[in-house]
């Protein structure tokens, strides 16, 4: 009696997730372990200062609390903007829609010298802020805010898009026939399916402000202790070719990412598991 070996009810499995493997280790794996390699270079005392000194502290938290600070108005302007675009029309509407994919496209150092000059006291904005709320926009922390929700708004907007063109509005005209306003209605209803969706966007656009360098190193000024970012701390490393502490602030940058994006995959993996059940 011949013996069948079990076979993948998909075909080509096989080959698939060993091409998937190996380009995995070419992009991801690999990088990663070199990071780990020139960072080995140092003793653990050696590591421990690198990584600890009190500007590259100062950069941290600079880089932690504009990306957040970012992420979270971007969550909010995201919603706003996902939900114009998918519940009305109007002129221009496709036109919207396609911009907000622009600071994909466009390199994020043109990106940097544009707010630059529109946010300096002679800029367009700058110039506004400046004269009536006597607020200086670039060269401060504000303006780090500012390039990051640039580059961070399409995360949200196309994270929750989706979900929001997804929803049956038969659920909507059933809780307004039970006598409940639209605010109501928004928050029992909508809200509940767009917060895992929200929560993405937010926890994607997070991880990108943290590693964001181009669009931010022009606005910022670079005042030590007050708006160096930790990328900048990294290049100022390299440039002195001390690549063993570039490669150990990189280290922890990478652990900060790993986290907000283990968060956001812990927060996708409950809401499948809720959707099956429900199911």
């Amino acid at each position: 009696m011949k013996r069948f070996r079990n076979r993948s009810v998909i075909p080509g499995f096989g080959l698939s997730f060993g091409l998937t493997i190996s380009i995995l280790s070419l992009i991801v794996v690999i990088p990663l372990c070199s990071l780990v390699l020139f960072s080995a270079q140092l003793t653990v005392k050696e590591f421990w200062d690198a990584v600890t000194a009190p500007r590259i502290l100062a950069s941290y938290a600079v880089s932690l609390k504009t990306a957040f600070i970012a992420a979270a108005i971007n969550a909010v302007m995201g919603l706003i903007l996902a939900w114009t675009i998918v519940r009305y029309d109007f002129p221009g509407k496709r036109l919207i829609d396609g911009a907000i994919e622009l600071p994909f496209a466009l390199p994020t150092a043109v990106a940097g010298i544009s707010l630059t000059y529109m946010t300096t006291n002679k800029g367009l904005v700058g110039s506004f802020f400046h004269r009536y709320f006597d607020v200086d926009i670039a060269y401060t922390s504000l303006g780090i805010v500012v390039a990051l929700i640039f580059i961070g708004i399409p995360f949200v907007v196309r994270t929750v898009q989706p979900v929001l063109e997804k929803i049956d509005i038969q659920y909507e005209e059933a809780a307004f026939l039970l006598g409940a306003n639209r605010w109501k209605i928004f928050t029992t209803v909508i809200l509940p399916e767009l917060i895992p969706a929200l929560l993405s966007g937010f926890s994607l656009a997070f991880a990108r402000g943290l590693g964001e360098y181009g669009s931010v190193v022009f606005i910022s000024g670079n005042i030590p202790y007050k708006t160096e970012i930790a990328p900048l701390m990294i290049m100022a490393q390299l440039q002195e070719y001390d690549y063993a502490s570039a490669t150990s602030i990189a280290l922890v940058m990478l652990f900060f990412a790993f986290v907000i994006l283990s968060v956001n995959a812990y927060v996708q993996a409950r809401t499948a598991r809720r959707v099956n059940a429900n199911a």
